[in-house]
């Protein structure tokens, strides 16, 4: 069979619709979509430097409250004394998890002024969950691996730093001390003393 330019380019075309569908699942992966959105609100709020912690609080908050699952966070964080709470407890504890997580986050996000981020624009199975993959560069180029689990809901429930250091294993570290001494109420003290010493320090 002779290959003429018209023939080329047909199967020119044929190649092209055959990977579109690929490339449209990507840019749709729902799992990626949060992730995508949350660096936009990164990269907008420290597009004129990293500014006060408030400030930073005011522009990314509300996203990072919407893209982390906090409830089934701090469930996870507690660990199996998280059952024997009251609801009461747990309500109070799930509200200043949530205050202490994204005022972290966004105490944190100074530490990027200047850099990038990048997305994997394709999630992975990871169990019931996917894995959106990122790397997060500061200013002199130094980079990180950080990876998002997100599940059916598609909401974040831990992040692991270079693939193995899970969020909610160093948050349940964190915990263990003011739990083991005052249950409930010595973790929501913990936490709401934790925020506001962020809150403090970063408005100087």
């Amino acid at each position: 069979m002779r290959l003429n330019r018209r023939t080329l380019l047909a199967a020119a075309a044929v190649l092209a619709l055959a990977g579109s569908p690929r490339d449209v699942r990507a840019a749709e992966d729902p799992a990626v979509a949060p992730i995508t959105k949350l660096y936009a609100k990164f990269e907008d709020a420290l597009k004129n430097g990293a500014g006060d912690l408030k400030t930073r609080l005011a522009a990314v908050g509300d996203t990072l409250a919407a893209t982390f699952d906090t409830p089934a966070m701090v469930a996870t964080a507690v660990g199996p004394k998280w059952k024997t709470f009251k609801p009461e407890q747990q309500a109070a504890l799930t509200e200043a998890f949530g205050q202490y997580f994204v005022t972290l986050y966004a105490n944190r996000l100074s530490q990027a002024a200047g850099g990038k981020f990048e997305i994997k624009p394709q999630s992975e199975v990871k169990g019931p969950n996917r894995v959106v993959s990122t790397r997060v560069s500061n200013k002199d180029g130094d980079d990180s691996d950080v990876d998002y689990v997100v599940n059916a809901e598609n909401r974040v429930q831990d992040v692991l730093l270079n693939g193995n250091v899970s969020e909610v294993a160093s948050l349940r570290a964190g915990f263990a001390e003011p739990l083991k001494t005052g249950g409930a109420d010595g973790l929501l003290k913990f936490m709401r003393e934790r925020t506001d010493g962020m809150l403090a320090k970063g408005s100087k």
